[in-house]
């Protein structure tokens, strides 16, 4: 599939600190590509880089093959949306999704339809008339998605678009969104610090570092798969630590005593990810390891699990609602070679 949008090497200095540090990117048309990395990362920067709003210091933005270099915001032909709204305050909110409709020349009854439609999608039916500034923090970033949303562009770029609607009204959008952009054909780019969002929206997942892209991925890949211990972290994963692959390349020494690996493991001292879900709560007479339950959590779905065994970091493990020991019970533990992860890279401060 051709890249609609091409960033080479690209890169932006502030008072001589690369806040986006030689980035290579390619986003398919019609693709949508989530980029998530904590405060700092520099995905905000990125976004305004290749929207015209932020100069590169080098490399280069191409949309559609066309070097993007001297052409401003207003002619680059993406949508925008920031956290910030930008929104007219001078016109209600319907005039404010119909913007970029009378831009392109569209009539006045093509105009209310689309400005209906979009209204509903994002949870504000009959608001067209509502003036902007009678309308809450969250309403206001509702009228501003469907506005950068009305004239249908090719590359819609949305920087933490959902940010500040309540969790259920975020968890319905982002659905009818992904749908929405499936049968527009839009390409998306769009910044979110909500890793659940990020999952749920993209086709692919792009997690930022100091700058640079540390992985890249399917939703499925970086979450099965995390390149390091700096993902594995920042995708919520406490349960890493150092160890030795042994020459077998099947087994590790951890602190938590000999863990499963996966098959082929190249032996050496390594730093490794057991995943909650890896971390089974068995019969004292299979258990690999005997811990006491520190804490537990309830999350909806599952418990989890704070487990102590004896002097050894604790370990997180998820456990089904009805089988979820007490605080302070003695459980044995055994590990799960198919999720566990080999990670590469160094240990993250």
């Amino acid at each position: 599939m051709a890249a609609l949008l091409e960033l080479d090497d690209a890169t932006v200095r502030f008072g001589g600190r690369a806040v986006l540090d030689h980035v290579d990117l390619e986003v398919a048309e019609h693709e949508i590509v989530c980029v998530l990395g904590p405060s700092g990362s520099g995905k905000s920067t990125l976004l305004r880089a290749v929207a015209g709003l932020q100069p590169l210091d080098g490399g280069r933005v191409a949309l559609g093959g066309r070097d993007q270099r001297g052409v401003p915001a207003h002619k680059r032909g993406v949508g925008l949306m920031f956290q910030d709204h930008q929104l007219f305050p001078q016109r209600d909110a319907g005039a404010n999704v119909a913007f970029g409709l009378r831009m392109h020349g569209a009539s006045r009854a093509e105009q209310d339809t689309r400005v209906r439609e979009l209204l509903d999608l994002v949870g504000l039916p009959g608001a067209a008339r509502r003036p902007v500034s009678a309308l809450s923090g969250g309403e206001q970033q509702r009228v501003a998605l469907a506005r950068a949303l009305a004239p249908r562009p090719r590359l819609l770029m949305l920087d933490e678009p959902l940010g500040q609607l309540d969790r259920s009204l975020r968890e319905r959008l982002v659905v009818e969104l992904r749908e929405l952009f499936g049968e527009l054909g839009t390409t998306v780019l769009a910044v979110t610090h909500d890793q659940g969002e990020a999952f749920a929206l993209a086709d692919r997942v792009v997690v930022m570092r100091d700058g640079r892209i540390a992985q890249t991925g399917t939703p499925l890949e970086v979450w099965q798969r995390p390149a390091d211990e700096f993902v594995a972290r920042f995708l919520g994963f406490d349960n890493v630590v150092e160890a030795t692959v042994s020459v077998s390349g099947d087994a590790a020494d951890t602190p938590w005593g000999k863990v499963p690996v996966p098959a082929g493991s190249t032996p050496g001292r390594v730093r490794i990810l057991v995943r909650p879900t890896g971390v089974r709560l068995v019969e004292p007479a299979d258990a690999q390891l005997t811990c006491t339950v520190a804490a537990r959590t309830f999350r909806g779905t599952h418990v989890a699990l704070q487990l102590q065994p004896g002097d050894a970091p604790r370990l997180e493990a998820a456990c089904a609602l009805r089988a979820a020991p007490d605080q302070g019970a003695e459980v044995g533990v055994a590990f799960d070679a198919a999720e566990i992860v080999v990670l590469s890279g160094a240990e993250v401060p």
